[in-house]
C-alpha cells in the first residue's frame, strides 16, 4: 500500500510540473535559455583572445594582459609599439550592425525596424529593444574608451571574432603584425631600435602605478 501511495505522489508531482511548464510561454523559455548562455560567456581568456595571444607570441611580440588602469582594460598592451589591442566578440560589440542615427541611447519601437543585422551579429528578435540598446551602449563605450586612449598617445587595434575563423586567421594575425611594425617604424624611422636620450621617446602616458604592476604574458600561457 505504501509503495502504491508513493507512486501516486510521484505521478501527482509529475502532472503538476507538466502543468507548470505548460504555463511558461515559449518566449519565456527562450529568454531563460539565452540568459543562461550569456551568463556562461567569459570576459577574458576567451578563445578569440587566446588565438591572438598565441599568434602574436609566435611572431615574436611580447605584451601584457588586461591592464586595469588603462581605459577599457585592453586585452593586450604592447608598450614598445604604443598599442592597445581589443579582441571583441561580434555579438556583444555589434560588429557591422547598422544602427539608426539617434542622439539618444534609447530607441523607440518604430526605430527598431531600421536596425540591420550583419553576417556575424544577429540581434535576437525576442526582447529586441533591450538587446539593441545594450549593444549600442557597448559600441558607444568602445568609441569613448579608444578616444581616451588616443588622447594618452596610444594606438588602438580592434580584432573581431569573425576575423579569427580558420579561413581568415593567419591573414588577420599577419595584418596585426604588419600594423605593429608599421607603427614602430613611424615612431623610430628604422628597423633597429636605438636608445633614446633621457626624457625622450615616451610620448604616451601610463597611469601613475608602476608599469611592472601589469600582469606579463608568460610563454607557457601562450603556446
Amino acid at each position: 500500500m505504501d509503495k502504491l501511495s508513493s507512486q501516486q505522489r510521484h505521478a501527482k508531482a509529475a502532472i503538476k510540473q507538466e502543468q507548470s511548464d505548460a504555463s511558461i510561454s515559449s518566449a519565456e523559455r527562450e529568454q531563460a535559455r539565452r540568459s543562461a548562455n550569456m551568463a556562461a560567456i567569459r570576459s577574458k581568456d576567451t578563445k578569440p583572445e587566446m588565438i591572438v595571444r598565441r599568434g602574436l607570441w609566435k611572431r615574436g611580440f611580447r605584451y601584457r594582459l588586461n591592464h586595469k588602469r588603462l581605459p577599457g582594460h585592453p586585452d593586450l598592451v604592447l608598450r614598445k609599439y604604443r598599442t592597445c589591442i581589443f579582441v571583441n566578440g561580434c555579438f556583444w560589440h555589434g560588429h557591422l550592425v547598422v544602427m539608426p542615427p539617434n542622439d539618444s541611447l534609447e530607441f523607440s519601437v518604430e526605430s527598431l525596424e531600421f536596425v540591420q543585422n550583419s553576417e556575424c551579429c544577429k540581434i535576437p528578435k525576442t526582447n529586441r529593444e533591450f538587446w539593441v540598446t545594450k549593444i549600442r551602449r557597448n559600441k558607444e563605450r568602445d568609441k569613448e574608451e579608444q578616444l581616451r586612449l588616443a588622447e594618452m598617445g596610444w594606438h588602438c587595434i580592434t580584432v573581431w571574432e569573425c576575423e579569427l575563423k580558420p579561413s581568415k586567421r593567419e591573414e588577420t594575425l599577419d595584418s596585426i603584425a604588419f600594423t605593429l611594425n608599421h607603427i614602430w617604424l613611424q615612431d623610430h624611422g628604422s628597423l633597429t631600435p636605438s636608445p633614446s636620450p633621457k626624457g625622450e621617446g615616451s610620448n604616451y602616458q601610463l597611469p601613475e602605478e608602476e608599469d611592472m604592476q601589469m600582469p606579463i604574458a608568460a610563454e607557457g600561457d601562450n603556446v
